[in-house]
């Protein structure tokens, strides 16, 4: 494997950083699915944690670190999980955390964000807009601004997932991740192309926002004017250059998915496995309805990245009638 920003031995460090509650989620074959989708499933619970999802991995690693350097505040821009996690991890270590969102984010995702503790600043607009405000207020009050996937700890700390599955990797065929940002791809990838190269990296976004796909098609950064989708947790327009730079180290393929999949995925989630999950924790159950041949007779593992979902919408999306035709 080509070199990324990423280094295993720090990942592993991780693991001793992190909290033990965030660590170990479970991983089980789901054989419920198998009939549905026309291979083995393994799932990887990424949403069995105190805030629902992966990125508490990250957030513990950098809160540690700031805390151990006597830093008292910090400040993200977050579609919703990051900031509940940052709020998360730096309440237990005494920080003041600042979150910057839009307005139009998840309900409930932005009201846990202010359950835990953080300052919540809502603005006009999408999370580019948000990254943006959270940058003048890291420079203005000159504190400490977490980029999720830039940030180097945010990668790594999701690459903690991919030793947890590289124990059982030689079971699967195929790895199938969410990709927004590109913190949990590249950090799972690396570790995934470390220790098991054998087993494919695919990539997983929304057609309404291919941003990143589209660049590591392309092999070079695409931004795009706008993000049309419900998987807001992956509804980026302006890909990071160093992140791309990983991706295209660790990613053996990249898909997009439509939206009605990403429905039809999280209502067989909830029927044949139990789970209520967000829509961007879909996307790897979408992949497969989509490309049924692709994957048959393989053995999966998909990442079930988070479970913050605003329920009236979930209900409105996963309620209303049956699967479209040919998904």
């Amino acid at each position: 494997m080509q070199k990324t920003r990423l280094d295993t031995a720090r990942i592993r460090a991780a693991r001793r950083t992190i909290d033990p509650v965030f660590l170990d989620t479970p991983l089980y074959r789901c054989e419920a699915l198998e009939p549905v989708l026309g291979c083995a499933v393994s799932l990887k619970l990424e949403t069995a944690n105190p805030v629902r999802s992966f990125k508490a991995r990250g957030t513990e690693v950098i809160a540690s670190r700031l805390a151990e350097s006597g830093s008292r505040a910090v400040v993200c821009a977050s579609a919703g999980n990051l900031g509940q996690a940052l709020a998360w991890s730096g309440r237990g270590r005494g920080l003041d955390v600042t979150v910057v969102a839009s307005r139009f984010a998840t309900v409930a995702k932005l009201d846990r964000i202010r359950a835990l503790g953080a300052t919540l600043e809502l603005v006009d607009g999408d999370h580019e807009v948000a990254r943006e405000r959270a940058t003048v207020i890291a420079r203005r009050e000159g504190i400490r601004l977490v980029e999720d996937s830039l940030d180097i700890e945010t990668c790594e700390g999701a690459g903690t997932i991919g030793l947890e599955l590289a124990d059982s990797a030689p079971s699967f065929d195929a790895v199938l991740v969410a990709l927004g940002g590109g913190a949990l791809a590249t950090g799972v990838g690396h570790v995934l192309k470390a220790l098991t190269p054998g087993v494919e990296m695919i990539c997983i976004q929304p057609l309404g926002a291919p941003a990143l796909t589209y660049s590591w098609l392309q092999r070079r950064v695409v931004n795009t004017d706008s993000a049309d989708t419900i998987a807001d947790g992956v509804a980026g327009r302006c890909p990071i250059p160093a992140v791309l730079d990983d991706l295209l180290q660790v990613a053996d393929d990249a898909v997009l998915v439509r939206e009605a999949s990403i429905i039809a995925g999280m209502r067989t989630l909830l029927d044949h496995a139990g789970l209520v999950v967000e829509p961007s924790a879909a996307l790897g159950v979408a992949a497969v309805l989509e490309d049924r041949d692709r994957f048959a007779g393989r053995h999966v593992a998909t990442i079930v990245c988070g479970s913050n979902v605003d329920m009236s919408a979930y209900h409105r999306w996963v309620g209303a009638g049956h699967p479209p035709e040919g998904l």
